[in-house]
């Protein structure tokens, strides 16, 4: 099968190449220009430079390709509220969808982010989905992007399934993103933890259910793709096990945490630089996510590879690309 895939040289994306070509796959990336990240450099794919905003280019580029997974996103949490976050994956999900119904596309396969249809227990009917609650347009942008692929399926014939992945934690985390945390604690620079807690899964793992989407009839589903259910206590500790560094043991009370966020944002806003705490992400971080993620390894054949090993890998990858060189790493 030929494969378009936009957002290829991210941490999913690299890793679900690599398991597209162990499987025969004929692949083609997506990257951007100014954003490219190495990750794939000497693997057998062609690649095209360009952007998902570029509805005419799209078109050209995926004439002639089988399916198309869309892993490409802006992840970026600040400002909280951002027009250009919202372009990229709102906007940038709608041409991909429109460039896939002209050009006639057998398989189409979305990968989000599990927290659009996390089932929150005290989520309640105040909101379209529990995630709108921290006012975040990353957040609140992959749950309107879902809503088009979904909508595409079942009002245009689009021929498209949904990998909503939770957490994920892996190699090629070239930002880094969600190795962030394993930085921090590998250099020495975490002491503490917040008392919330989420899903965290194997990139490769979601690389893998990914993948399997490809060759499933169905359209119109989505699948909630994680694995262990863990508080950031619980988390860290397995991380200082693999890092070889103290887990921290000291609690942060989650009035200190949110107050840490709303003077992060108000130091922001005087300086123009990022903070290195929002507070949405302070709220976030004092909240329980947990799902379950049972329809995915049943639908998906998506494996449920023990978080330990995950970090290993993130871990490890880190430490050959000179991640972990200096203790004053600050990305």
């Amino acid at each position: 099968m030929k494969v378009f895939v936009t957002g290829a040289d991210g941490m999913l994306g690299s890793s679900l190449v690599r398991v597209l070509l162990s499987r025969g796959h004929e692949v083609c990336a997506l990257i951007h220009p100014d954003f490219s990240t190495g990750t794939l450099d000497g693997l057998g794919i062609r690649k095209f430079n360009g952007s998902i905003l570029n509805l005419a280019e799209l078109e050209t580029f995926v004439t002639g390709y089988d399916a198309v997974i869309h892993a490409a996103a802006s992840t970026s949490t600040w400002p909280s509220r951002s027009e250009a976050v919202r372009r990229v994956n709102i906007e940038g999900t709608a041409n991909i969808i429109e460039a896939s119904l002209k050009t006639g596309i057998r398989r189409f396969i979305y990968v989000g982010s599990g927290s659009s249809v996390n089932t929150a227990p005290d989520a309640g009917n105040r909101y379209a989905f529990p995630g709108a609650k921290y006012r975040l347009d990353y957040i609140d942008s992959k749950y309107c992007a879902l809503q088009l692929v979904m909508e595409a399926a079942s009002r245009r014939q689009l021929p498209a399934l949904a990998v909503l992945p939770t957490y994920m934690i892996g190699p090629y985390d070239s930002l880094p993103g969600s190795g962030k945390m394993i930085i921090a604690l590998a250099t020495g620079k975490l002491k503490f933890y917040t008392r919330g807690g989420r899903n965290f899964v194997a990139s490769a793992d979601v690389a893998v259910a990914t993948a399997n989407a490809l060759e499933k009839e169905e359209t119109g589903k989505w699948y909630i793709a994680g694995n262990e259910n863990l508080t950031y206590r619980e988390f860290l500790s397995k991380a200082a096990e693999v890092v070889g560094r103290p887990a921290p043991k000291i609690p942060v009370p989650g009035w200190l945490v949110k107050t840490i966020g709303i003077a992060g944002e108000l130091a922001a806003r005087i300086t123009g630089k990022a903070p290195m705490l929002s507070y949405p992400m302070a709220r976030i971080s004092c909240d329980t996510h947990f799902v379950q993620s049972h329809e995915a390894v049943a639908g998906l054949g998506m494996p449920q590879t023990p978080i330990e090993e995950a970090i290993k890998e993130c871990y490890e990858w880190f430490e050959n690309n000179g991640y972990l060189k200096t203790n004053d790493y600050d990305k």
